[in-house]
């Protein structure tokens, strides 16, 4: 039997089927069988379902992904935990106060899905909360984005400021939503759906951070073909599977200088003739952007 994964608890799933919803664990072999990962089923996989000895149901086999968001364990082991998978877009939540979203945050979360092409909506929640200073910076934001092909939406979930446009992305697709924690995920998807009554959290005011309300991953059907995806704060996004050789390919504003560099191995860094430097120096690559692409560069986390 074939079934869809909405829930994942760690150790046991909960699997639409055609014949209702069932809970179902990995059969001891498959999880065996795959080593790069410490979660080998993701919220958004098919799978294939059979009933073991004790007539409960077991998970045989995953099948393949069209795609998948992945991060760094938080175990910070070499193990990858995957996100979700099977997506059509993602939703990345933002915050400019309480809490701050850093844009080195926001860069490799973009550079995660850049590697499969998966379409992202930059949404900068709170807005409500931003003074005249805060306003000014949000426009500063919001053109780096959307001059590199990233729509964008400015809201406040709590006060249901501008949710139309937000609505209107998710309308007939699969979106997994994400950011930090306190950033209003669990306030944004009642505001969509409030039929749903998810619980949501305050941010602390000692470390200005969220406090997680979402534990699990879980996908939602909002009818209609609409479907989200609500996953836990993400602390840190550490970057898996990208090379340093190939990192600048995920960064839009730069795969059309790439052929313009002087060397063809051009790291983008300090080396004569090279046209990405250039770029930034000109204007045509945000400098913000390019500090996000050194950071990656050189390994640094970016947590804030």
């Amino acid at each position: 039997m074939k079934g869809l994964v909405v829930r994942s608890t760690g150790s046991w799933y909960d699997v639409n089927t055609d014949e209702g919803q069932i809970k179902a664990r990995l059969k001891g072999k498959l999880r065996l069988s795959i080593k790069d990962v410490n979660n080998p089923v993701a919220v958004g996989d098919w799978v294939q379902l059979a009933q073991g000895d004790s007539k409960e149901w077991l998970i045989t086999e995953v099948v393949p992904r069209t795609n998948y968001l992945v991060r760094k364990s938080t175990h910070r082991s070499a193990q990858a935990h995957l996100i979700a998978s099977n997506l059509d877009q993602c939703l990345l939540l933002a915050t400019l106060v309480y809490p701050r979203t850093s844009l080195g945050f926001i860069d490799r979360f973009l550079v995660s899905v850049e590697t499969f092409r998966i379409p992202t909506m930059l949404v900068i929640n709170k807005v409500d909360l931003l003074d005249e200073e805060g306003l000014a910076y949000l426009q500063h934001v919001k053109s780096i984005y959307e001059s590199i092909g990233y729509p964008t939406a400015e809201v406040s979930a709590l006060q249901g400021i501008e949710l139309g446009k937000v609505k209107e992305f998710l309308k007939g697709k699969i979106t997994l939503i994400s950011g930090h924690s306190g950033v209003g995920k669990s306030s944004l998807i009642n505001a969509i759906a409030p039929d749903l009554r998810l619980r949501t959290g305050e941010v602390s005011n000692f470390a200005q951070k969220g406090i997680h309300t979402t534990t699990f991953a879980e996908m939602f059907d909002l009818g209609e073909g609409t479907r989200i995806i609500d996953t836990p704060g993400i602390k840190e996004l550490g970057l898996m599977e990208v090379g340093e050789e190939e990192l600048s390919h995920y960064f839009p504003e730069m795969r059309m200088f790439l052929n313009q560099c002087k060397f063809h191995n051009c790291r983008h860094l300090n080396e004569p003739d090279c046209r990405i430097q250039t770029a930034v120096d000109k204007g045509e690559i945000a400098p913000e952007r390019y500090n996000s692409y050194l950071s990656m560069i050189a390994g640094e986390d970016n947590r804030k």
